[in-house]
């Protein structure tokens, strides 16, 4: 009778010690993703399983590259990204070597229409940031900051709900010498996004867009936000 007992102890001491383990190694998995059960196990002959538990807000992300590029530009080449405005709420950004000129703002009142931003070509350096509401706005504005870019300037530009209404032939002109193929045929709410420059010694030109259309739009009366980054040429 006595070892029956027993028998029945060393069995609910087993299934005890063979929760608590799997209990154990649930937790490591969910501690250290990295961890496998195998691993674990390989660990525990060497004499313990070594586990690094990092704190919840901890992110190993790797070196951050400018403006968030998958990789560095290379050599002294700039680096940017710019995003469209997202329908008439979320606005554009446009970032430059690292440095957030048009900041996303999501008050739907700021930025409204064409967003452009001048570099200096050899340095690098932010010349002018300019905006123009070409809904409700006066293109002659948009005109005059385009005759005032001086030569050897990068353009970047994000356009942000309507972009289009109030452009004149005058004004798609001028964006067209600074190298915009789609200028042209920019329309009433399109997103578009832009790079290029003014008799630059590098000829730069980026641009994707996105038509509005209502049988495709994303947001009904509004296309999806587009994006693009990359890395422009730097003459010394």
């Amino acid at each position: 009778m006595m070892y029956v007992r027993r028998e029945k102890l060393k069995f609910v001491f087993m299934v005890a010690a063979l929760i608590i383990s799997i209990s154990f190694v649930l937790k490591l998995l969910q501690i250290s993703p990295e961890l496998t059960v195998s691993n674990i196990v390989e660990r525990s002959m060497g004499g313990g399983v070594y586990v690094q538990v990092k704190p919840d807000n901890h992110k190993d992300d790797g070196p951050k590259n400018k403006c968030g590029l998958p990789k560095p530009c290379p050599g002294k080449d700039f680096a940017f990204k710019i995003y469209s405005g997202a329908t008439n709420i979320v606005g554009p950004q446009i970032c430059f070597e690292g440095k957030m000129i048009i900041e996303k703002d999501t008050r739907g009142n700021k930025w409204l229409g064409i967003n452009i931003v001048v570099i200096n070509e050899k340095t690098g350096e932010h010349v002018n940031t300019g905006s123009f509401n070409m809904w409700s706005g006066k293109v002659e504005e948009l005109i005059e900051f385009l005759k005032s870019i001086e030569d050897g300037s990068l353009v970047l530009i994000a356009s942000f709900d309507d972009p289009a209404t109030k452009l004149n032939d005058e004004a798609r002109a001028l964006i067209a010498e600074l190298g915009s193929s789609y200028i042209s045929q920019l329309k009433f709410r399109d997103n578009w996004i832009f790079v290029g420059g003014k008799k630059t010694m590098t000829h730069v030109s980026f641009e994707t867009h996105m038509k509005n259309d209502r049988e495709t739009n994303k947001y009904e009366s509004w296309p999806e936000m587009i994006e693009m980054d990359g890395c422009i040429p730097r003459i010394d």
